[in-house]
């Protein structure tokens, strides 16, 4: 070879490696940390957590709400191969199959006809869900099948055991897991499990590589979020008022059992409701708890709040009597009591016991309409009571000008109309007659408690505004209620119980419907050591003889009986003395 050649030939292969050395000083130098960063995505696959959610518990550990792990079919018909050894029919694991074949093997377990299947698949080559929710046991069948193009996709699935008795609280998660309404809405960041994003490191081939996996990725906390509710009190308040609802034809009702030391509500249903399970089947109108979002004129229960602010403003004392002559005229206003009668010269204990409104307005005339419209105010008639409850409205109040110049105002606030609050406010208001004085705030979340430990009642709280001595002589004239009043249908024989019916007229948008009632009832107990009150509201009873009396308090009765046996509450001690 000549020279020239061979130096020519030399040059071009030294070119060349110096080429590939200046390359591969560029790869390793200046461009290692992008390519490192190429080859990590390559290599890791990032799996994203599955979104769990925490169990919801009742105060003695039942399940109200859980995760279980479903399964979802999808079909991919451009890849479906049969690759089953075992099969004879599967001997060429190559050849496409059609899908009419995959959709008559996979039907059998799917429990879905075939021809169902093959419309489900139409004519899209991949991506299509045959079939969701599927327990595991059903999902490993699928796999057994050997089907390429089936794919299988775990995740959780949010299931409610107890049906309907816990929806109006709860509330629910759609098919995509997106809260809806109640706790699971308000409280979801407290309910979303702590989950990590995985990075899986992988080889060429796939196989998994075990230095990807840190310390703690896989972790997931066994936090549950306990309520106050009581799942035997709650099925037997649902029971009873949605016999009491289907019996008169009521429009709904609602049901309240307070604990009111510290607020906690044993029980808090209204009908009717829906299965969160299948959500989809019912109106998104049952959706929304009514008795902490909707507002209505109390009526005659809200005579003893009355009472109570008279009391402590010393205008009223347990020796005051007023005339009830049956009807007034104020304002040019006529006020008459249910019955259109006069019960003449009566005490207080007897004005609650025949629910007279004459009675009330002459008694309330004592206070100053300035300091009546200030307690009001100091009470939170036109506020929203503070509550983990989701939706919670404020009440309805005429402003302090309003109140003040028009005579008419003060008069029927005296017997519960003309102002408006939700049966959740009401039922904070007796609270405070029953513990002595103090406003505590309803709730029925005790918090987060780790595995299987559960959290004890909540401490005694609340704002003192009423003297204890004036909510034990409202008690004691209550409990005459029960005994000889409207609220005989709600005696449990051994037990002192206090109560108060409730007949009130509905209004909408500012005007009273004709002939459409809220009937309720609440009650305390027991007297002897207050602790409970139990509210319950029937809205539009039919019937000319729907009231308080007849419709809501034999459902609080049911309710109490259970009450009684549940918490395991004595036979009260015989009444001794009037209270001072």
């Amino acid at each position: 070879m000549p020279v020239g050649r061979l130096k020519l030939v030399l040059a071009v292969l030294l070119l060349a490696l110096g080429g590939l050395a200046g390359r591969l000083a560029w790869l390793q130098v200046v461009a290692a940390d992008g390519l490192a960063t190429r080859a990590r995505q390559v290599q890791t696959e990032r799996i994203p957590p599955l979104g769990r959610k925490r169990s919801i518990v009742d105060r003695n550990g039942r399940l109200i709400a859980f995760d279980e792990e479903r399964v979802t079919v999808w079909a991919h018909p451009r890849y479906f191969r049969f690759h089953d050894p075992k099969d004879p029919e599967t001997a060429d694991p190559n050849r496409p199959r059609r899908p009419i074949e995959v959709a008559r093997r996979l039907a059998p377990v799917l429990g879905v006809d075939a021809t169902e299947l093959m419309r489900r698949m139409g004519d899209r080559p991949s991506g299509i869900r045959l079939a969701t929710d599927l327990e595991p046991s059903l999902a490993r069948r699928v796999r057994e099948l050997a089907i390429d193009g089936i794919d299988l996709s775990p995740g959780p699935q949010r299931l409610y055991p107890q049906g309907s008795l816990f929806a109006n609280v709860v509330g629910f998660l759609n098919l995509d897991r997106v809260p809806q309404a109640g706790l699971e809405q308000s409280r979801d960041t407290d309910l979303r499990s702590q989950e990590s994003t995985i990075g899986l490191r992988r080889t060429a081939d796939g196989v998994p590589l075990p230095d990807g996996l840190n310390a703690g990725m896989l972790y997931r906390d066994d936090l549950r979020l306990q309520l106050t509710l009581d799942t035997r009190l709650q099925r037997v308040a649902q029971l009873e008022l949605a016999r009491a609802v289907r019996h008169w034809h009521a429009k709904r009702g609602a049901a309240i059992v307070m604990d009111a030391r510290n607020g906690e509500l044993l029980a808090l249903t209204s009908v009717p409701t829906y299965d969160p399970n299948r959500y989809w089947s019912f109106s998104p109108s049952l959706f929304r708890e009514w008795s902490v979002q909707d507002l209505y004129e109390p009526g005659s229960t809200f005579k003893p709040i009355n009472l109570a602010i008279g009391l402590q403003e010393k205008v009223l004392n347990a020796d005051t009597v007023v005339d009830d002559i049956g009807q007034l005229q104020i304002s040019g206003w006529p006020i008459f009591n249910a019955d259109r009668s006069g019960h003449g010269t009566i005490d207080l204990a007897t004005v609650l016991q025949v629910s007279s409104n004459v009675g009330m307005v002459q008694a309330m005339r004592q206070l100053k309409p300035s300091l009546y419209w200030d307690w009001l105010h100091r009470i939170g008639i036109d506020g929203a009571p503070r509550t983990d409850l989701p939706g919670a409205v404020s009440g309805q109040l005429k402003d302090r000008a309003t109140f003040l110049d028009n005579a008419i105002e003060p008069a029927t606030a005296a017997f519960g109309q003309g102002l408006a609050l939700t049966p959740l406010k009401l039922v904070q208001l007796h609270g405070m007659l029953v513990n002595g004085g103090r406003l505590v705030d309803p709730h029925i979340t005790r918090g987060l408690r780790t595995g299987d430990a559960l959290g004890g009642p909540g401490p005694t709280s609340g704002r003192q505004l009423l003297d204890p001595a004036v909510c034990r002589q409202v008690l004691a004239w209550l409990e005459t209620v029960v005994q000889k009043g409207s609220g005989k249908p709600a005696q449990v024989p051994g037990y002192r119980i206090g109560g108060k019916t409730g007949t009130a007229q509905k209004a909408a948008n500012g005007v009273y419907i004709p002939g459409a009632r809220i009937t309720s009832f609440v009650a305390h107990l027991p007297i002897d050591d207050p602790r409970y009150v139990v509210l319950v509201v029937v809205d539009e009873p039919q019937g000319g003889n729907a009231y308080g009396s007849t419709v809501a308090a034999p459902v609080a009765k049911g309710i109490i009986e259970s009450l009684l046996v549940i918490e395991q509450i004595p036979p009260s001690r015989a009444a001794t003395g009037r209270p001072g």
